[in-house]
């Protein structure tokens, strides 16, 4: 059976706290959406703001394959606006538990029913599709919910909704209120929050109890604890359920969601399925050595399905399979012998709390191996003048194959100056700063400083770091550490 997917990122994503895209942002999701193949786009809550508007008029006219939705309510104002906004439908929501339409809306059943055949006798007199989405259906009175299902089908709804708004269905429960709902015969949909973690889970249970459609939002981002994740339920009705299927195209799935976490700011958690950094990424031994081996042996699914690689990472759970894998990656062969004394010699620096790069690889690998470099460059001294009215100055006294060097520099800050004082001497003249990191690896005042820098002359790049409890030493060691490596190479 072919699933329907309807995204509301641009709505019910929009409404993570701190969240708030400009037009220009929708209009590159929405976009990116529809390329993969969405069915249905909700762009919006016309009734939210001018700007809001102008945002949905955005994609409206752009002539998209999906069906452009807006949110509304039971109101005749806020489908005027949806039509101001030339939608091709509109997602009108209506409360159906007694707790929504005693507590919120004030009103009595009855009166909830007329408002919302109302409402969809004014969308069909002015032509809009219809999807009638129940507000809090999990937590209403079944025979209660398929009369308003029922009457809204008779005044010519094209689609009804089950809302799960707080989350509070199971597996069971869900696949049981659909089945409940699987003689109506228009198509149903499912949208799920995420407050108890079973978002997806339901989501695929309304799907075996009837549903045809699905809600979901990139990432998982909404309200609360988020909707139901596009990404983890697509690939989850791909691969675990063989009676369903989507058009959406799944090698796609990872740079739609790195474009809405960029734009939207909202982190996605490494241990995320599907998306996060670590879920194709391996460092115990035995899991390395089997997927070298055979990547089915603890993977589900290849990284290539959702456009993403595999990584090995560097630490003390690693073997030495998924170690010479990286190590032939940097271009470094190795015998048993020299290979185990290097997985000896990470595991080691891992023990301590260190975060093993290629950097650290590197030079644990010559080491090794015995590749023994006389750095023609040594850092000798650095001493510093700084203040509110001093512009920074440092002085520096560094060997150069044998002869030392007394040099100084001034800069924006203590850091700058002193990078400045070694950049003006001849040897690093042609050098190139292009990236520097630094990250605090240890709490505290007294914390140790990691530096990581990127440099390049001519078409040769390097990375070095340093790491030390002054910043300023660690940047000049970095620095000169990654002008040895030059040097060598």
């Amino acid at each position: 059976m072919k699933i329907k997917v309807l995204d509301t990122t641009l709505r019910d994503g929009e409404q993570t706290p701190g969240v708030s895209l400009t037009s220009k942002e929708k209009f590159r999701i929405a976009t990116k959406l529809d390329e993969i193949g969405i069915d249905f786009i909700e762009a919006g809550s016309a009734i939210t703001s001018e700007g809001e508007r102008q945002s949905i008029k955005e994609i409206t006219k752009q002539g998209f394959n999906a069906e452009i939705l807006s949110f509304s309510r039971p109101l005749k104002g806020d489908i005027d606006f949806c039509l101001e906004c030339d939608v091709d439908a509109v997602n009108l929501v209506v409360p159906t538990s007694k707790l929504h339409i005693y507590e919120k809306l004030k009103k009595t059943p009855e009166e909830l029913i007329d408002l919302s055949n109302n409402a969809i006798d004014y969308c069909k007199d002015h032509g809009l599709t219809i999807e009638m989405s129940a507000e809090d259906a999990s937590r209403s009175n079944v025979d209660f919910l398929k009369s308003v299902y029922m009457d809204a089908i008779e005044h010519g709804v094209d689609r009804i909704c089950v809302c799960d708004t707080v989350g509070i269905l199971t597996p069971d429960t869900s696949y049981n209120l659909f089945n409940q709902l699987s003689d109506i015969k228009v198509p149903i949909s499912c949208h799920c929050h995420n407050d108890f973690g079973l978002a997806v889970a339901n989501t695929l249970s309304a799907l075996k109890g009837g549903a045809t459609e699905i809600h979901t939002t990139v990432n998982g981002i909404g309200e609360r604890a988020g909707n139901t994740s596009f990404e983890e339920c697509v690939v989850s009705i791909d691969r675990l359920l063989p009676d369903f299927s989507t058009d959406i195209k799944i090698d796609q799935i990872y740079n739609v969601s790195k474009l809405v976490a960029r734009l939207t700011g909202v982190y996605i958690q490494p241990n995320k399925a599907i998306v996060g950094e670590n879920a194709f990424s391996h460092e115990s031994g035995i899991h390395s050595d089997g997927i070298i081996k055979n990547s089915a042996t603890y993977e589900p699914i290849t990284p290539e399905l959702v456009g993403r690689t595999r990584k090995f990472v560097l630490g003390k759970h690693m073997g030495t399979h998924g170690l010479n894998s990286r190590l032939n990656e940097l271009g470094l062969k190795v015998n048993e012998t020299q290979l185990q004394q290097i997985c000896d010699d990470v595991k080691g620096l891992a023990d301590k709390g260190k975060t093993v790069t290629d950097v650290d690889l590197q030079i644990i690998a010559d080491n090794v191996l015995e590749i023994n470099h006389e750095d023609r460059i040594k850092l000798d001294e650095v001493t510093i003048v700084s203040g509110n009215k001093v512009m920074p100055t440092a002085s520096v006294k560094i060997t150069i194959d044998d002869e030392q060097i007394l040099n100084a520099g001034v800069g924006l800050g203590p850091v700058d100056a002193s990078i400045n004082a070694i950049k003006s001497l001849d040897i690093f003249r042609d050098v190139d700063l292009i990236e520097y990191h630094v990250d605090s690896i240890t709490g505290g005042t007294d914390a140790f400083i990691d530096v990581i820098i990127k440099l390049q002359k001519g078409d040769k790049v390097v990375s070095a770091r340093g790491t030390e409890p002054d910043i300023i030493n660690a940047s000049v060691k970095a620095y000169i550490a990654g002008v040895n490596r030059l040097l060598r190479d």
